[in-house]
């Protein structure tokens, strides 16, 4: 079942990235508070021009790759672990254009031309697909080192609506600059192959949730999907903070708000998870499993 839209003011549906009127700041960690320091550190490091061209929404200046992305507990995730200094180099103006996105507001909206693939550095965000009679449907929820901006390869357009769940740091890759860099370095376009593989398999995985699975089923494969996506990226696998609401949750697994949280009490009950409004403790992973 798909969630009515509650909310398509003109704020709610400004323009994101790719708007050449608006610009964004750079970060000020003393207002954001994410539990990783060190990444917030990297990323409000002074800001140094280069001569690749970005997309029309950034400002002409970035953050030197040597220094910036090294210090990125994401990095593995954008570039082959293998790329040493000359690789660096070359990726020099490429990654590492980094930008704060506030809470609600748009990485790029359906329609916008396709300039960028963008990954989460801090934060989150969920892709949303509008039908014309005013419903929406969540189509993926992104955590820190997930791709966004795929969809809009094919057309030159974006069809679907990124938005920040809380205030966030996106780093803008330019596709053009991405396809040369993958032209030129064999082993880089093996790994950019693995990238849209991967959001493949992901897609996948959400049509099986939504075409064969229980309400209880969908949850709790919500739940364990979560949690090998945060113990990928070396947090706890077991608890966690979930940043989208209940309404969300049942927007993007076709369930109803009353049966996302029917079905997170259920689970409460038989012991496997600890939820304290939306702090998550997975209490028994391999019963969670066993659904």
């Amino acid at each position: 079942m798909l969630n009515s839209v509650t909310d398509q003011s003109a704020g709610a549906r400004s323009r994101g990235f790719e708007n050449p009127s608006l610009q964004f700041m750079p970060i000020d960690a003393s207002r954001i508070g994410f539990s990783r320091p060190a990444v917030l550190r990297a990323a409000v490091e002074p800001i140094r021009q280069n001569d690749v061209e970005i997309a029309p929404f950034a400002v002409p200046h970035n953050i030197a790759v040597k220094t910036e992305c090294a210090q990125c507990n994401t990095r593995d995730l954008c570039m082959p672990a293998a790329s040493g200094t000359k690789g660096q180099d070359q990726m020099k103006g490429i990654f590492g254009n980094n930008r704060k996105v506030r809470r609600g507001e748009a990485i790029y909206r359906a329609g916008d031309t396709f300039h960028n693939l963008y990954v989460t550095r801090a934060g989150s965000s969920k892709t949303i697909v509008m039908h014309r009679d005013g419903r929406e449907q969540i189509t993926g929820f992104q955590i820190t080192g997930e791709f966004l901006g795929m969809e809009g390869i094919v057309t030159g357009k974006h069809t679907i609506d990124a938005i920040a769940l809380e205030d966030s740091v996106m780093c803008a890759i330019p596709f053009k600059a991405l396809e040369t860099l993958a032209e030129q370095d064999r082993e880089f376009q093996r790994h950019l192959h693995k990238i849209m593989s991967r959001e493949i398999v992901r897609e996948s995985a959400l049509l099986m949730l939504m075409g064969s699975m229980t309400a209880e089923e969908r949850v709790a494969a919500f739940l364990l999907n979560l949690s090998k996506r945060f113990q990928d990226r070396g947090y706890s696998p077991t608890e966690f903070h979930l940043r989208m609401t209940r309404e969300e949750i049942g927007c993007h697994l076709g369930l109803k708000l009353e049966t996302v949280s029917r079905m997170f009490s259920r689970l409460q009950q038989r012991g496997l998870i600890d939820m304290h409004g939306k702090q998550t403790r997975i209490i028994d992973i391999k019963g969670l499993d066993s659904i």
